[in-house]
């Protein structure tokens, strides 16, 4: 008896694409299945294009699974894949579809008994990664991994990582990066190749390990059979956001289609805004380079900005000499010129905006949510947070909290509260706990005896922490010790003012907490200096303090009338806000120094992305874009000092104009 099984086939769906995609767009889904680089503008279409350049093969007879489509979220590749199958009436789950790291899960589930790993093999998340990897610290029990200078699991996991992604070595990186950390780099050496030893041992890798094992099998000479099977099974590579690869995500791309010649990358170099991430410019930078035969093809119709803002965001990046050159072409009517705002300092800024928004939300209409905030560094929205929580504006820190919320910030205040405050356990409990070597148990029972009063009289800090530490031994003494000198300069009449004492904490002890303990401690001192700014205004430590509980209190609590519970104002770091668009946009803080950051002027390539960043905030905008700087700093310690405006700014000031000035003029508020 014969039995005929009827496997599914593609379904031919006739497509207009003359009408349904533009001249460029249709260029690059007819393309052939060759090495294409797609140079996809801000708010051209690039995910429409994609999702037709996929139906295109499906519907040519090329079934799902023999896709594969490398995206940097999951839900990215689900969206393509939903699109794909409206187009077609057809199931695409069986497209390799995802992030690397899920990419190389499903490969490793099928071939990674080659590289030692059980095909049940269990997979740590990065909080599981860094416990064991604080595991491995712990058994060694060291001498030199309790030193002052060697990094926290977390701080340590990500730089393995980074090292992986960049494809140089951990020492390489960490003399480069890490200088400081140079002593110890044989134990850091020895720790890292024991916490790879207990993941094979325990038949689990970290997400990092997904893609090196990954790559040993497309690249190692053992593997070669491996890797021929491997490539085989896919007749079209597409990879998304290719500019924001990293050198190993790129060696990935280009093995994964070596036997095919189908590799379709989709990217922008003018948003490649994440080295400080590890990735790549060079990858889409040098594409040409790596593979001769490639053919560059553009997206350049914008169908997000106005053809003012379009002007500006092209003279801008036009500064820019590397990369692949191109200008943006609006599809929408004109509009307003986009505004450039000089303000007297970082308080009149605040107020510009809070006004500004509320006008457009009463007299236009315009939902909160529907405009946004952006800065290149967080701490640049301090002043503003707290102006709209004065005026009950609500808010919403995009993928992130509130910039008195942020550790690292409620660390160092907590010294100020403890100050000011000295029955305020909580607050010694926080700042007891970031001392080395002394434990939850002694971290407990001294804030205990701090906020015990004797004979109705609250102890001397000083004294109790002195006392308390004559009853310890090695790292707890010593910080203890340190910790009483430290109270005693916050004594000294010259720290009273809470600007002063914030300097004098993160010199004397957070500065080398927050080196150990974050990836971005560079970024959080930065962070302190601008609180640190913020609070010498204030004479009295406890206005300050009080000042702080009501902006926090009020800006969990804050409504406008009639405004829907999701109705917020959105603030965002420029990182945070690339892929989104708001027909609203401010920029906050556009001085040298400030964006650019003053690590981002050192060399011609950091400020090429720095201006790539800036065009990212520049084309988040739809209808309205609004440029902002201060020209006034309170100066430290002295007189004020005059702000220069941003070089990209500066650098637009040539006819035609692509901008109005705006001049400010103050008059009083009528009540």
């Amino acid at each position: 008896m014969k039995y005929v099984l009827k496997t599914a086939s593609p379904t031919r769906v006739h497509f207009d694409l003359d009408r349904e995609l533009n001249p460029q767009q249709r260029a690059v889904v007819d393309a052939p299945a060759e090495r294409i680089l797609v140079i996809a503008g801000a708010g051209t279409g690039k995910t429409r294009t994609l999702t037709y350049r996929m139906a295109r093969w499906v519907q040519a007879g090329c079934h799902p699974e023999r896709i594969l489509l490398c995206t940097f979220t999951n839900r990215a590749a689900r969206e393509m894949l939903h699109r794909v199958e409206n187009l077609l009436g057809l199931d695409m789950q069986a497209c390799a579809a995802g992030t690397f790291h899920h990419i190389g899960n499903r490969i490793l589930r099928r071939h990674g008994e080659q590289v030692g790993l059980s095909p049940d093999f269990g997979i740590l998340d990065p909080e599981d990664a860094r416990t064991l990897l604080a595991s491995v610290i712990a058994e060694l029990g060291l001498k030199a991994l309790s030193a002052k200078r060697f990094p926290q699991p977390k701080v340590l996991h990500h730089l393995i990582g980074l090292a992986a992604g960049t494809r140089v070595t951990l020492d390489a990186l960490i003399r480069e990066r890490m200088p400081q950390w140079t002593p110890q780099l044989p134990a850091i050496l020895d720790v890292v190749g024991r916490f790879a030893a207990r993941k094979r041992d325990s038949n689990v890798c970290d997400f990092d390990d997904l893609l090196l094992l990954w790559v040993r099998l497309l690249t190692e000479p053992a593997f070669e059979p491996i890797a021929r099977d491997i490539r085989a099974a896919y007749d079209h590579v597409l990879v998304d956001e290719y500019q924001d690869i990293n050198a190993m995500q790129g060696l990935l791309c280009d093995e994964m289609a070596r036997s095919s010649g189908s590799l379709t990358c989709v990217g922008d170099d003018a948003q490649s805004i994440y080295a400080f991430r590890g990735a790549s410019f060079e990858q889409i930078a040098d594409f040409t380079r790596r593979h001769t035969d490639a053919t560059v093809l553009q997206l350049t119709i914008n169908y997000r900005s106005t053809p003012d803002i379009l002007a500006l965001a092209n003279r801008s990046i036009g500064h820019n000499t590397s990369g692949h050159r191109k200008e943006l072409i609006a599809s929408k009517q004109p509009g307003m010129p986009p505004a450039v705002i000089p303000l007297r300092d970082v308080y009149q800024q605040a107020e510009l905006v809070a006004q500004r928004v509320l006008e457009l939300h009463h007299e236009q209409a315009l939902p909160l949510r529907k405009m946004a905030v952006l800065y290149r560094n967080h701490a640049h929205s301090l002043e503003l947070q707290v102006e709209l929580s004065r005026r009950q504006i609500p808010y919403s820190v995009r993928s992130g909290v509130r910039f008195f919320e942020q550790a690292h910030i409620k660390d160092v205040v907590a010294y100020l509260r403890a100050r000011d405050n000295p029955r305020d356990e909580l607050a010694w409990l926080r700042l007891l706990r970031q001392w080395p070597g002394i434990g939850l148990q002694t971290t407990e029972k001294l804030a205990a005896l701090l906020c015990a009063p004797i004979e109705g009289v609250l102890p001397d800090p000083v004294t109790q922490i002195q006392e308390f530490a004559q009853t310890q031994r090695g790292r707890a003494k010593e910080a203890l010790d340190r910790l009483a000198i430290l109270w005693l300069r916050l004594r000294e009449p010259d720290q009273h003012n809470p600007g002063h004492a914030i300097r004098e904490i993160v010199e004397a002890h957070y500065a080398e907490y927050a080196e150990k303990t974050f990836t971005n401690a560079s970024i959080r001192r930065e962070d302190l200096e601008h609180l640190a700014a913020y609070a010498e205004r204030y004479q009295d430590p406890s206005a300050f303090l009080a000042e702080l509980a009501l902006v926090a209190g009020m800006a969990a609590e804050n409504v406008v009338a009639g405004a829907t519970p999701d109705d917020t104002l959105v603030l965002s770091s420029i990182h945070q806000a690339k892929g989104l668009e708001w027909p609203v946009c401010f920029v906050l803080w556009l001085t040298e120094g400030r964006f650019p950051s003053a690590q981002g002027m050192r060399t011609p390539s950091e400020v090429e992305e720095e201006r790539r960043l800036f065009y990212v905030a520049i084309t988040r905008a739809m209808h309205e874009l609004y440029l902002c700087y201060p020209t006034i700093e309170d100066g430290r310690d002295g007189p004020s000092k005059l702000l220069r405006p941003s070089r990209f700014l500066a650098e637009l000031d040539h006819s035609p104009p692509v901008f109005d000035r705006w001049q400010i003029s103050e008059e009083p508020m009528q009540v």
